[in-house]
């Protein structure tokens, strides 16, 4: 971390700069055509996303139902989300990030009788088509609200809609359709006019005008052509027919639907294509040669569906032209259906394909690369591990991240956005990462007993790196739960890191030779047998599960924790290989750290000096003396497991993380908590510094990964800023007290919001008031003062109000307390009182909605009522001491006026005897 003047800071600040959390996960998708906003499901909320810098833009607000349909307009000003209860709630998009969520524009309760699966909007974005559970098809008009049409008669759920509206005046064919196609589990396809009528009325149920019949199984996917006159649909058949909507009655097969329509063209099949997938999505490509022709369309489309890949297809050859999918090796039947594609989206503003697979990860496909350009993870789901890469090193540090879940996929995020990529390899639940000397290379264990190692395929663009295997280490008979790569830089070569531990539940630590392992690896030869790594040494550590290890910066010393309760130092010994003879190395014990009362889940040497922090279940860090392995410091704070520790700030502040969801600061020299930060709701397994210290990420069991940006510099600025601020009001302040310009004086103190001034002003003005004849036509005695109170703002009238709350309780401020709201009782309305608690309501909340102004109005009744509240019982108190006063007054006055007749002649009278107060109140 950058520092002042060469010398480290003793206190490190750090905020939130981003967080990422679930994307996706269920229901739904839906893009803007510009490809830069994403509408996903999270819960049972729809969730607005920049795709391009990874900001969440809104939320909207839910029935607290699942979300089983949604879709948006053409021009992405309105979204339309569809929920099980079946209702219908449609929003209108913002245009720039909101914090609260955006509530409905309208609602209907009841759209429908049964759940919504399917919906789509013509390209006019005037009509929506929802297709239910129970066959029903309905078309609104979105704007007015209504149905303008009903369509029933079909044999199950509604599994696809598209509409047919021409809009190609190329191509001589009929322009004034205004078609709905539809799809069910009956296997039908079935075309309905739009342009009908009945004489039942608009809402009427209207007879489809053809009836496709060739699929044996569930049509998932249909598509038009812009001219109207070819369909395509795609099944879970496993194969796509291609229609003509336009051909000549030639006496084939018709449906009872056509019979007696006086139509002259009937659809025809023209074409089955097999494509051996069952097929979830399928839509036709925009290309320049795509003019049907009356024999053999020259026609291109897309196919996705089981296999996860997504294939284009040549109609005229029947033929697929190009796949796009990722390379992955899938081991597992289990892995292969989580990778099956539920949804495809086509952008042809941008030439790109959107694949929604079952694992909940969308995809970016460019069609004119031919590559994947962008992926984005929905779910991370608990997140034991994180690491900083530097793949492009040494021009760029820190560009990418890599996380570890519970799940046999290493997922690599770049740390400027969303953009992610998911390693394949592992058989089982990856456990532990970690990175060697650069960070170009870093290693993972799992729980399939291996430990593999992976390099960057790409050094030139940060944003689309790509990584693969290199390398593999095999040979422990339990899960390996931490591994920790060499520190320093090796001699130059075709690698910087030598030497890697790994640590097993066999409780055994291995140390493998990896100067062999190149870093870069070569696509051209993915599917080949990996390199093995040599195991160099096998050292029985302790007696149960063995849970961190770390490598000195000096690759030294090697220290290990372990669920016995205990930390173990080792010395590390290794020689690299040098011509004939191969490399060597050993770990020799120095000595055992003991003091924790429970497991020990993280071990972490200092950065520059000789000390060893430790993590332990007994919700305690501990800093250890590695000259005779005492114990020097302990830190307490966190209320559960403590399971990541670090250093930074030159090993003057510690940062923690626990299963209490909390990440905390800790200064090494005081033994005390600076600072914790709070934005998990679950374990915190993974913590990561980057090298610059500049950046902490913290990810939990809760799935949000939260980068923690350093502001120590940017706090004390604006601490400056303030305090200079604050000097410049304050003299101010001063001047217009010697001035007795009391009307700014008060609006500067309450601008400061320093109660403490105000009450001195106003003690002077009663001073002054008293001692010179005040105006008798003035309530304060001052008339510039009240001016102030009359014309005093909304919210500064509250805070005023709460000032004087405040100083009402003592006998000593009272009277000035009284004098304030006497003088505001008697220039300011009590409606004036009231819209000033609103206002001050107002202030702290992001007007979005009628709702939010409700809550504010609310709010605000609820803060005068409290104030009032607090004001009565003292007030009512203050006015019994002046009604005693008064009373007691009375017997002064009576034993004056006894003295002045002389009933006491003579006599000598004590006064010092008489319990009279003689206090008056002014």
């Amino acid at each position: 971390m950058a520092s002042t003047g060469g010398k480290s800071r003793l206190k490190t600040v750090y905020k939130n700069k981003r967080s990422i959390g679930p994307l996706h996960t269920c229901g739904s998708v839906a893009v803007t055509g510009d490809g830069s906003r994403l509408v996903t499901c999270v819960a049972e909320e729809a969730v607005l996303t920049n795709i391009l810098t990874g900001e969440e833009i809104c939320r909207f607000a839910g029935d607290t139902q699942s979300i089983t349909s949604l879709c948006l307009t053409p021009s992405a000003s309105q979204l339309i989300v569809f929920t099980s209860t079946p209702s219908l709630r449609v929003y209108e998009i913002p245009t720039a990030a909101v914090k609260n969520k955006i509530h409905p524009v309208r609602v209907v309760a009841r759209a429908h009788d049964a759940p919504v699966h399917v919906c789509t909007i013509d390209p006019s974005s005037t009509y929506i088509a929802s297709g239910s559970a129970d066959g029903v098809v309905k078309v609104w008009d979105i704007k007015r609200g209504y149905i303008t049409h009903v369509f029933k008669g079909h044999g199950g759920i509604v599994s696809a809609l598209k509409f047919n509206f021409p809009l190609d005046p190329s191509v001589v064919v009929p322009q004034n359709i205004h078609q709905l196609i539809t799809a069910s589990v009956d296997t039908r396809i079935r075309i309905f006019d739009l342009t009908a009528t009945s004489s039942k009325g608009d809402q009427a149920a209207l007879r489809p005008i053809a009836i496709l019949e060739g699929h044996v199984s569930v049509p998932r996917g249909l598509d038009v052509t812009p001219d109207g006159k070819w369909l395509i649909s795609g099944g879970r058949d496993s194969v796509v027919l291609v229609w003509n909507l336009h051909a000549k009655s030639t006496g084939a097969k018709s449906s009872e639907a056509t019979k007696g329509k006086g139509k002259n063209n009937s659809p025809v099949l023209t074409q089955t294509i097999p494509v051996m997938e069952r097929v979830e999505a399928v839509g036709l490509l925009q290309a320049e040669d795509s003019v049907p022709s009356s024999s053999a369309p020259k026609l291109r489309f897309y196919t996705a569906g089981e296999k996860g890949i997504i294939r284009i297809w040549d109609v005229k050859d029947s033929s697929v032209l190009y796949s796009l999918s990722q390379v992955a090796d899938l081991q597992t039947e289990d892995q292969e259906e989580q990778r099956q594609i539920v949804e495809a989206i086509y952008l042809p503003l941008i030439s790109t394909i959107v694949s929604v697979h079952a694992d909940q990860n969308i995809l970016f496909y460019d069609l004119n690369t031919r590559n994947l350009h962008r992926q984005l993870i929905g779910f991370n789901d608990e997140i034991v591990d994180a690491v900083f890469l530097s793949p492009n090193a040494p021009k760029s540090v820190d560009s990418h991240i890599a996380f570890a879940t519970n799940s046999s996929l290493i997922r690599v995020y770049s740390t400027t956005g969303l953009d992610a990529r998911l390693l394949t390899g592992h058989t089982e639940i990856v456990l532990s990462l970690d990175h060697g000397a650069g960070g170009k290379l870093f290693a993972s264990g799992s729980k399939d007993r291996s430990v593999r190692l992976w390099a960057p395929t790409s050094l030139n663009n940060d944003l689309l790196t790509e990584w693969g295997c290199v390398a593999i280490c095999e040979g422990h008979a339990e899960s390996i739960g931490t591994v920790a790569m060499s520190r320093t830089s090796g001699e130059v070569g075709t690698t910087s890191v030598q030497f890697m531990f790994s640590g097993s539940q066999d409780r055994t630590i291995k140390m493998w030779y990896i100067g062999d392992v190149p870093l870069v690896f070569d696509a051209s030869q993915h599917g080949q047998s990996l390199m093995k790594c040599k195991s160099l040494t096998t050292h029985k550590a302790h007696e149960k599960d063995i849970n961190s290890l770390d490598v000195a910066p000096n690759d030294r010393l090697l220290a290990s924790g372990s669920q016995d309760r205990t930390t173990k130092v080792y010395e590390i010994k290794f020689s690299r290989a040098t011509g004939d003879r191969s490399a060597h190395g050993e770990i020799k014990l120095l000595g055992t750290c003991k003091g924790h009362k429970r497991g020990v889940w993280t071990v972490k040497f200092g950065r520059s000096e000789r000390v060893l922090a430790t993590g332990s279940g007994d919700k305690t860090v501990k800093l250890w003396n590695l000259e005779d392995f005492t114990c020097v410091k302990t830190f307490e704070g966190h209320t559960n497991s403590v399971l990541r520790v670090d250093f930074i700030n030159h090993d003057m502040q510690l940062v923690t993380s626990a299963s209490d969801g909390l990440v905390k600061m800790w200064n090494v020299r005081e033994e005390e908590c600076t600072a914790t930060m709070d934005n998990h709701e679950d374990k915190v397994w993974a913590l990561a510094v980057s090298t610059d210290e500049r950046v902490i990420v913290s990810a939990a069991a809760d799935s949000v990964v939260t980068f923690w940006q350093d502001c120590t510099e940017e706090q004390a600025q604006e601490n400056e800023a303030k305090r200079s601020e604050l000097v410049l009001r304050e003299q101010d302040f001063m001047n217009y007290l010697s001035l007795h310009d009391y009307r700014k004086a008060i609006q500067l103190a309450l601008a400061m919001q320093q109660p403490g001034r105000l009450l001195s002003l106003f003690k002077d003005i009663r001073a002054t008031s008293s001692e010179f004849a005040a105006d008798a036509s003035s309530v304060t005695g001052n008339d510039a003062v009240d001016e102030v109170l009359r014309t005093l703002g909304g919210s500064d009238l509250a805070r005023l109000l709460r000032y004087v709350r405040d100083w009402n309780p003592n006998a000593k401020t009272s009277g000035v307390a009284q004098g304030v709201l006497y003088a505001i009782m008697k220039l300011r309305s009590a409606d004036d009182v009231i819209a000033a608690f609103t206002d001050e309501a107002q202030e702290g909340i992001l007007q979005s909605s009628g709702q939010e102004s409700v809550k504010s109005t609310a709010s605000g009744d609820t803060a005068l009522k409290e104030l009032i509240d607090g004001m009565i019982p003292y007030t009512e108190r203050h006015l019994s001491r002046m009604d005693r006063l008064v009373q007691d007054s009375f017997v002064v006055d009576y034993i004056l006026n006894e003295m002045d007749d002389g009933m006491f002649d003579g006599q000598d009278i004590d006064t010092s005897t008489m319990d009279v107060d003689t206090e008056v109140s002014s």
